[in-house]
């Protein structure tokens, strides 16, 4: 798709430093989340097996639970451990026939999973034992690393801790 240029991106950046100043209060004036936190993420898979298999053998994410969809007879829904108590759930729906992925409205875009530096480059090595294409860490941000699964969700590991980005704490 092509990017904005000149002074449309110059008024595209105006508008963003707006929003920041209007909307974004300092660490010490913000008040807390209404929630816990993310319970679960559920993704729509194309095969079960296939995302088990990417999920848990090769990027190493524990299966802790699978069961039928309540809502889809034949539909599975399991999930995986992402580590802090947070779970990546998956959906498929047999006889459905899936579109290919559409970076659009509505669409994931990718999730973002921190790593340690240990574990970044056992991911990048083994990603570059299985010939598996990626991005980064030469797009000018060193600490990040994307891929596509099976079903084309975008997951980058981000060489950050929970609650940083680029080095400034977002949140306690």
């Amino acid at each position: 798709m092509p990017q904005p240029e000149g002074a449309e991106l110059d008024t595209i950046r105006a508008k963003r430093d707006e929003l920041r100043e209007r909307y974004v209060k300092p660490l010490a004036e913000r008040g807390g989340s209404p929630t816990r936190g993310v319970h679960h993420i559920a993704l729509i898979c194309k095969d079960v097996e296939e995302t088990i298999r990417f999920y848990q053998e090769f990027l190493g994410f524990p299966l802790v639970e699978l069961v039928e969809n309540r809502d889809y007879n034949g539909s599975s829904h399991f999930f995986f451990d992402l580590g802090s108590k947070n779970l990546l759930g998956f959906f498929d729906f047999p006889g459905h026939d899936h579109p290919a992925f559409s970076e659009t409205i509505g669409a994931v875009q990718h999730l973002a999973l921190s790593t340690s530096p240990e574990r970044f480059d056992e991911i990048k090595s083994k990603l570059d034992e299985a010939g598996i294409e990626y991005l980064g860490p030469d797009r000018g941000v060193e600490d990040s690393l994307y891929i596509r699964d099976p079903n084309g969700v975008g997951i980058e590991f981000y060489r950050e801790e929970l609650g940083e980005f680029e080095g400034t704490t977002l949140i306690n």
